[in-house]
């Protein structure tokens, strides 16, 4: 149905504090029968297509900044185990970001620290949906801080906020299906 992307830290502590989180949402993206999107890096988007794929998630794609499988493995030391396919752009992290976060219907961000805060601020200059899967720390706990501080008022109810993964992917649908009412044939 919709391309959702899981955003969210490599490594830290918000790794540790939310992977169990980044494994539900991966299972509950799966259940709403949506693709998954992630930057192919470790951490909680990978825990999140594990998640995704032991839920039986029919495409499960990552998007890495190497320029190839051998790259991706060797310089970078990501993992290839948990996607259908990996896109090798080499365009390192700022450019996969872009590409990631404009691919995706929506988002879904866990934890996090600087490229979680790089993605969100893609994701509100594109106005792509994005929800804060709470609980993980990092980066997510601050955001509505950080949106304050930015002055960042517009698009604010296409931002979410859900401790529950089940909840979140439910209100991105819906923000989706709402978004998306006229060309609803284009996502079934």
């Amino acid at each position: 149905m919709y391309q959702i992307c899981v955003s969210g830290a490599a490594k830290g502590q918000s790794v540790e504090e939310g992977k169990e989180l980044a494994r539900q949402a991966g299972a509950a993206i799966a259940r709403a029968g949506h693709s998954l999107l992630t930057g192919a890096t470790v951490g909680l988007p990978n825990y999140a297509a594990e998640g995704y794929k032991a839920a039986g998630g029919k495409m499960s794609v990552g998007i890495s900044p190497a320029a190839s499988k051998v790259e991706h493995v060797l310089k970078y030391r990501l993992p290839i185990e948990a996607y259908d396919t990996i896109l090798f752009t080499g365009l390192h992290y700022v450019g996969r970001d872009a590409l990631l976060i404009q691919s995706a219907d929506a988002v879904v961000s866990i934890g996090g620290r600087l490229g979680t805060l790089h993605e969100f601020t893609i994701s509100m200059e594109t106005d792509t949906p994005i929800g804060f899967l709470q609980g993980a720390g990092g980066i997510g706990e601050e955001i509505k801080a950080i949106m304050d501080a930015a002055g960042q008022v517009r698009n604010r109810s296409e931002v979410v906020f859900q401790s529950d993964p089940e909840k979140l992917i439910a209100e991105l649908t819906k923000i989706l299906d709402e978004d998306h009412k006229k060309y609803h044939n284009l996502y079934v």
